[in-house]
């Protein structure tokens, strides 16, 4: 896929995420289902699909800290050179919730789990869209999650609006999720790499 494809793909993705469409997409480590974080309807469709309860919260992927600036919290210098260090890759962490993180994806936390991709096809996207996307892995609860673009086609039948073209970083490894403040592993990731 030339540069000049993948920025009309981007740019049309984007334009279906803005209204209000569920996408299924590779990150570095399984395929993931994204909408726009703030559209409650396609963020419903997400969790009706894969049998997840709101509660759980979701996972927000951007292309950089400054996209991420209005769902971060209160943090430390420190903790802030932690994410500077750590970003762009395939570390989750869970941070101080900020004030545009909608209820639907903090769950019932006071946290909310984002990450800096350096997936060139996560990169691409929330630079066109200019914002975070919500990443979850494709699946229905309880099944492994999708590690090509057939089995999400598979899992779902037809009900995602588009299936973005692209190759996982390094195939089934899932992303550590790391807590910001108290630096646990929340998930440990495969080596270090995942989604």
């Amino acid at each position: 896929m030339t540069q000049q494809t993948s920025n009309w793909r981007f740019k049309m993705v984007a334009t279906r995420l803005r209204e209000g469409q569920v996408i299924a997409y590779p990150t570095e480590g399984v395929w993931g289902l994204g909408c726009v974080p703030e559209n409650l309807q396609a963020v419903n469709r997400i969790l009706a699909l894969k049998h997840r309860a709101w509660q759980q919260g979701l996972i927000l992927v951007a292309s950089s800290i400054a996209q991420c600036e209005a769902y971060l919290g209160e943090i430390t210098p420190a903790q802030r050179a932690q994410l500077d260090a750590t970003w762009p890759g395939p570390v989750t962490f869970l941070v101080p919730r900020g004030a545009a993180v909608p209820d639907w994806i903090a769950g019932d936390s006071d946290k909310v789990a984002l990450r800096v991709s350096a997936h060139p096809v996560i990169r691409g996207l929330c630079q066109q869209l200019g914002q975070p996307l919500v990443s979850t892995s494709a699946n229905p609860s309880g099944k492994a999650p999708a590690l090509t673009a057939l089995q999400v086609q598979r899992y779902f039948h037809g009900n995602v609006d588009y299936v973005l073209p692209g190759r996982l970083s390094v195939p089934g490894a899932a992303s550590e999720i790391r807590d910001l403040a108290s630096g646990q592993v929340i998930r440990p990731g495969a080596g270090s790499s995942s989604k």
